[in-house]
């Protein structure tokens, strides 16, 4: 997968790690923005804090506080960046300091936070997630990509929306038809019964009969719950259903 982070603001890299952390289960992920204009303001070395429920293996629970401090930067982000973000762990005590990376961390940087940790040995853990890490936390969060503009991955057109609209609603119809027998002994119109067994063929010479079932339940319930959601990417509302 291919993201680039290149097109953000600083300010709107920290926006979108704040929407990340949400999406990975953080709770009250405070951005301490502090103001509604484009730019951030002095932030004091952190730019979200957060809490992470934390389960233990004998099942009791609690949170722990992060600080998170959000670095855009295209070239390597040097020590001295990473300063800030330390001295108020040390004196705040978050369980956890986070340094997010649009790219990555200069090999400077890492050396000085192995000799922090070797040297201080601080009352909080120290962790950092540069861009393969985020990459593979976004995975298939297609709707964080695009809301931030980070993959060039395409959007299906219209046609092919409503082609797929048109075959699962067909295979849906086909499924629950019953016998030509069946409505003939319940008194269905002939004209009509021949219309249903003409447009039956016509499905089979479309898709082929052996892609139109019979389906296990599984597969039904799949199959049933396609053309929902290919009319709500339409417009229509959650479980229309019609066939």
């Amino acid at each position: 997968m291919s993201i680039c982070f290149d097109r953000l603001s600083s300010t709107q890299f920290e926006e979108f790690s704040s929407d990340l952390l949400n999406s990975a289960g953080f709770v009250n992920v405070d951005w301490r923005k502090g103001t509604g204009l484009a730019s951030s303001p002095a932030d004091k070395g952190r730019d979200i804090v957060c809490d992470r429920l934390r389960v233990e293996p004998d099942d009791s629970q609690h949170f722990e506080r992060w600080f998170v401090d959000c670095k855009h930067f295209k070239k390597g982000i040097p020590p001295r960046e990473l300063q800030n973000l330390l001295a108020w762990a040390e004196a705040e005590r978050p369980d956890v300091a986070l340094i997010i990376a649009s790219n990555f961390l200069s090999n400077p940087a890492k050396e000085y936070l192995d000799s922090y940790r070797k040297n201080n040995r601080p009352p909080f853990k120290i962790r950092y997630w540069e861009k393969p890490q985020i990459v593979r936390m976004l995975g298939r969060k297609v709707s964080l990509q695009r809301k931030y503009d980070l993959t060039d991955t395409p959007v299906r057109s219209v046609k092919q929306i409503l082609t797929a609209e048109e075959e699962f609603f067909t295979k849906v119809w086909y499924g629950r038809k019953a016998s030509a027998e069946h409505y003939r002994a319940q008194g269905t119109p002939e004209d009509i019964i021949k219309g249903m067994l003409r447009a039956k063929r016509d499905a089979e010479k479309r898709y082929g009969k052996k892609n139109l079932g019979p389906w296990t339940d599984f597969e039904w319930g799949m199959l049933s719950r396609k053309p929902s959601a290919i009319r709500w990417v339409l417009g229509d509302e959650w479980d229309m259903l019609d066939t």
